[in-house]
C-alpha cells in the first residue's frame, strides 16, 4: 500500500475508532481495501493517528466472591427455576426468549434495567430511581402502556433473570393491574449468571459509555435511549454482520421498535465511548 492510499484509509479508519467503533465494525460495513488482519496489523504498527490504546477497552469483572451456603428457593422461585425455564421452552420452542438484568452506576444511585431478546441480541434499557420491586414494576407497566396488552406478551413471551431482590415479586411483572397476563418469568440457578450470559456480554457496550463507578444520577431516560441506539446499530459477526436493530426489524417488525423508541444510527455516525453522553 502507497503512502497516499494509508492516509487515505487513516482518514476512513481513525475518526470512526474514536467514536467508539470497532475494527471488525469499520472493515464491514466499508469498502477498505485489505485484509481484516491486515486493518489490525497497520493499527498495532501505528500507521494510522490511532493507535491499539484507542479501541474499546474490554470489561474488567473482578471474580465474584462465592459464599459457602446455598440459598433456599423462595416462594418466588417456585415453578420458576432454570429446569422448569428449560422444560418451558422445550415445550414452546418457537417463543422468542428475553434476558433481563440490571446495571448499576454508584452505590445507593439510580440503576439501569436492561432486556435484551436472544434471537436478535437487540437490547431494551431504562432508568430505575431504586433497585427496587417497585421500579421494575413501573416500567413493565410503562412498556405494556406504549405497546398494549397483547402486543406485549407476543413480545416479551419468557423472561429468564437472575435472583436480585429487585425481580422478586414475579406474579406482579407476569400479570397487569387488570389481572390480564402477559408473560412468564424464570431465574438463573443461585450464581450462575453464565446462564442468561448474552445480556451479560452486552453489558459490556454500555460501559463503553458509562464505565463501573459512573454516576447515573444526572441521565435522563434519552440519553439512555440514545445509547441504547446507538449500541443496537453496531454491526455483529455472530448476525453475519448485521446490526440487532436490522435482525429485529426483521423478527419484531419496524412499528414495535417504534414503539420501544427505537431508531438506527448511521454506520458512520455510531459512538461508543463517554463523549455519547457527555452534556454540553
Amino acid at each position: 500500500m502507497t503512502e497516499l492510499e494509508l492516509a487515505n484509509l487513516d482518514r476512513i479508519v481513525s475518526p470512526l475508532v474514536k467514536k467508539g467503533q470497532s475494527i471488525s465494525h469499520i472493515y464491514k460495513t466499508h469498502d477498505i481495501p485489505c485484509t481484516r488482519a491486515t486493518l489490525y496489523r497497520y493499527l498495532s504498527n501505528n500507521c494510522f493517528s490511532v493507535g491499539p490504546i484507542d479501541l474499546p477497552r474490554k470489561v474488567r469483572m473482578k471474580k465474584r466472591k462465592q459464599k459457602k451456603s446455598e440459598p433456599k428457593d423462595t416462594l418466588a422461585r417456585t415453578n420458576r427455576t432454570y429446569e422448569d425455564f428449560q422444560k418451558y421452552i422445550e415445550l414452546h420452542p418457537d417463543l422468542p426468549i428475553v434476558e433481563m438484568d440490571t446495571v448499576e452506576g454508584i452505590k445507593g444511585g439510580r440503576v439501569l434495567l436492561t432486556l435484551l431478546f436472544r434471537p436478535s441480541k437487540l437490547m431494551l434499557s431504562y432508568i430505575m430511581y431504586e433497585k427496587t420491586q417497585a421500579e421494575v414494576l413501573r416500567i413493565f407497566n410503562m412498556i405494556e402502556k406504549d405497546l398494549g396488552n397483547e402486543l406485549f406478551e407476543k413480545t416479551f413471551p419468557i423472561i429468564l433473570t437472575d435472583n436480585g431482590s429487585e425481580f422478586g415479586n414475579p406474579l406482579s411483572l407476569e400479570f397487569n393491574p387488570e389481572g390480564l397476563g402477559r408473560t412468564r418469568i424464570f431465574y438463573c440457578n443461585p450464581r450462575a449468571s453464565y446462564q442468561k450470559g448474552m445480556i451479560e456480554k452486552n453489558h459490556e457496550f454500555i460501559r463503553y459509555v458509562l464505565p463501573k463507578g459512573t454516576s447515573f444520577n444526572n441521565l435522563l431516560q434519552t440519553d439512555i435511549t440514545l445509547m441504547i441506539n446507538h449500541i443496537n446499530s453496531l454491526a455483529r459477526e455472530s448476525l453475519n454482520w448485521s446490526s440487532p436493530y436490522d435482525v429485529a426489524k426483521l423478527l419484531m417488525g419496524k412499528q414495535t421498535l417504534k414503539k420501544l423508541n427505537l431508531a438506527k444510527i448511521s454506520t458512520d455516525e455510531i459512538q461508543l465511548n463517554k463523549k455519547l453522553l457527555k452534556k454540553n
